[in-house]
């Protein structure tokens, strides 16, 4: 049986391409989350005025890779210190978020931020860990974007 997850952090193409190589997620998919817009589209978003982040949700077999394992895994992706902004993309949208699904999915997130606070230092993590609201899929252009971009090079 699996189950689901949802992360923000920041564009979202290389956090869906980084989740879906870990072994236990059985699909990662692009959209929308966390906003007041309903179906919004990837301009709408962009106008960092829907309140929505760009998301990935994961589905997992909990049995090959434990919700704690993502979530750890999540914070090693992006830097969860910077409010609003992941390198040059910056606004409310490139935002770091974990959308959870249940009690035991905010405990486990909270738990983990917790603990990575205190082994880290004085920056202080600013991850939302916030309950999921409705998740909008992505247009098909930005699934698996970077997969679908890879540019093929040549050695001679």
């Amino acid at each position: 049986m699996t189950e689901t997850a949802t992360f923000a952090a920041g564009c979202f193409w290389g956090v869906e391409e980084r989740f879906r190589k870990l072994p236990g997620v059985e699909d990662a998919e692009v959209g929308y989350t966390g906003g007041w817009t309903v179906d919004p589209t990837y301009h709408d978003v962009c106008t960092d005025t829907t309140g929505h982040a760009e998301a990935v949700r994961v589905t997992f077999d909990p049995a090959v890779i434990s919700y704690e394992q993502l979530v750890t895994a999540f914070f090693a992706m992006h830097d969860p210190t910077t409010l609003d902004r992941q390198g040059p993309d910056v606004g409310k949208q490139y935002r770091s978020a974990i959308f959870t699904e249940n009690p035991a999915q905010q405990e486990t997130a909270t738990a983990v931020r917790d603990r990575l606070q205190a082994q880290g230092g004085a920056r202080r993590i600013v991850t939302e860990i916030v309950p999921a609201s409705d998740f909008y899929r992505a247009e098909d252009y930005h699934q698996r974007y970077n997969e679908k971009h890879r540019r093929v090079r040549f050695s001679f």
